[in-house]
């Protein structure tokens, strides 16, 4: 009598709702059996899906037939044993071979027969045709939801999937959340792992009630569908759902993810190392400690910092960071605005705010053109990848680079319809900076401090003869050349040569003609 093993499978991403669930089959088996009179020698379940080769039960179903252990195999439909043809090839060559005698299924007629076997061969390949044919299906719908702007996929953390518009909404209280995380990582000072705990504390986790992992976290942080920018399949598509983080916060994020991905200095962390290279040979300034101990058991510890002579023979010396501190004082000092300066410059700004509206409707007219004539490129280079003209790659490629022309466009247009014009908020956050940086020269014990700030103000320090020196963004410089007069208390005789005749007002430069490629503080400047 041939011993049959009976097989149930059901994959849980299965869209045949007419599939029976596993419990049901093996009922349905058990009756069949108990009709036809067979016997199971054993039920094999698994819930995996059969479109592509490498299930384990399935495996050890056709191991224990090859063994001996059993002739025949017992399942409710051919599409339960494959839905490949790697998986429907090994079942038919058991057949030809002899080491499978028999198939019985309740909803399929089967004899091995030739005929039987080519009966078996169609409905392999008919449900390996189900299969693809849903898959095709499934992109040509996400990709219709893409052009739609709607993300195909599950929600990112803040966002909700909506079964009744087959969108994405803004989850309330969980988008707090998120925001909460972006901006505290964008402060600084906390990690992924913290970000993660952070989240996990106010309802955000992954399945199993476990926090967050740290690669999700990074993932989340860098995804710019925080911005309203799908990315699928190596392409951007414009998105269709609300935001709920600005640019500038996310900006802010990617440059702390930079700083935090960066490889750290194994030990000493010396508050000015990296700050300057060395002026007489280009080389960088390195930082060494030395102890020296006293005869009474106490030592005193010292700071050094030397061009490492790494490029060419250099006869600069070393100093010490005693000599070293003041002189980033003095550069950070001049840099600074006195706190009592905050409200002339702000009067400026909203005057020149209020001028610069006019400025702005032009050059958003200007956008709206090149916008549309991106849109027109798409389009065009669209019809060329239908019609066969333009290869996949190459289409790709060149939508991604139009797509990026365009979102700058529309970045720029964001930026002017928010702010009038591009450079009145770094205006802004140079007075903010500015005012912080009077400050934080004016503190004592906070090399770290004066060395982060010194990296705002200047892009390039260099070391000669013990003596430091900086190449100042542009906005700095102009206070810098006044031998720091800003940094004291505005009088009669500082406001007279901060302002003309005609009151506070810009030089006659731009950001968008002096290096407009640079997101840096370099913008108009009070006229002296």
């Amino acid at each position: 009598m041939i011993k049959y093993i009976a097989y149930c499978r059901k994959s849980t991403d299965e869209k045949d709702k007419q599939v029976l669930s596993i419990e049901a089959q093996i009922a349905e088996l058990k009756e069949f059996a108990k009709r036809e009179n067979l016997s199971i020698s054993e039920f094999i379940t698994e819930a995996k899906t059969a479109k592509i080769p490498g299930r384990e039960q399935f495996a050890e179903v056709l191991k224990k037939i090859e063994k001996g252990q059993a002739s025949g195999i017992l399942s409710w439909h051919p599409d339960r044993l494959a839905r490949n043809s790697i998986d429907g090839g090994k079942i038919i060559y058991l057949l030809d071979t002899g080491k499978l005698l028999d198939l019985k299924f309740p909803s399929f007629w089967f004899e091995s027969t030739p005929q039987g076997k080519f009966m078996l061969s169609i409905a392999f390949g008919q449900s390996k045709y189900y299969v693809d044919n849903l898959s095709e299906n499934v992109k040509r719908g996400n990709r219709q939801k893409l052009r739609n702007g709607v993300w195909p996929s599950k929600a990112p953390y803040g966002y909700i999937n909506n079964p009744k518009t087959r969108g994405i909404d803004v989850e309330p209280e969980l988008s707090k959340v998120v925001r909460k995380a972006f901006q505290l990582f964008a402060d600084g000072n906390i990690s992924f792992t913290s970000v993660s705990q952070f989240m996990f504390r106010f309802g955000i986790k992954r399945d199993g009630e476990k926090p967050v992992k740290v690669g999700q976290v990074k993932n989340m942080l860098s995804n710019r569908f925080y911005l309203g920018i799908l990315k699928y399949a190596g392409e951007y598509y414009q998105g269709s759902h609300k935001t709920f983080i600005s640019k500038k916060l996310f900006d802010e994020v990617q440059k702390q993810i930079v700083k935090i991905e960066r490889p750290r200095q194994k030990g000493h962390d010396f508050a000015f190392a990296g700050l300057a290279t060395c002026d007489e040979c280009g080389a960088a300034i390195t930082a060494e400690q030395h102890v020296k101990k006293y005869k009474n058991g106490t030592g005193q510890t010292f700071i050094y910092y030397r061009c490492t002579k790494k490029l060419k023979p250099c006869t600069q010396k070393y100093v010490s960071e005693p000599e070293l501190k003041p002189q980033v004082r003095k550069i950070v000092s001049d840099c600074g605005l006195h706190e009592d300066w905050e409200p002339y410059f702000e009067k400026w700004i909203t005057q020149a705010e209020q001028k610069d509206k006019l400025v702005a409707e032009v050059e958003k007219n200007q956008l709206d053109g090149q916008i549309q004539e991106s849109e027109v490129k798409l389009n065009r280079l669209l019809d060329g990848y239908l019609d066969q003209v333009i290869e996949p790659e190459i289409y790709k490629q060149k939508k991604n680079e139009l797509f990026d022309e365009k979102l700058k466009l529309e970045e720029k247009k964001s930026q002017i319809e928010k702010n009038g014009t591009v450079w009145l908020e770094p205006m802004r956050e140079f007075i903010n900076c500015a005012l912080q940086a009077q400050k934080i020269a004016s503190a004592k014990n906070n090399c770290h401090d004066l060395a982060n700030m010194a990296k705002k103000v200047g892009s390039n320090f260099f070391l000669m003869n013990r003596r430091l020196s900086a190449n100042l963004d542009f906005a700095f410089a102009a206070l810098s050349a006044e031998a720091g007069a800003a940094s004291a208390a505005p009088n009669h005789l500082s406001i007279s040569k901060m302002v003309n005749s005609r009151g506070l007002e810009p030089l006659t430069s731009s950001m968008s003609t002096r290096r407009s490629n640079q997101l840096s503080y370099e913008f108009m400047y009070i006229r002296i």
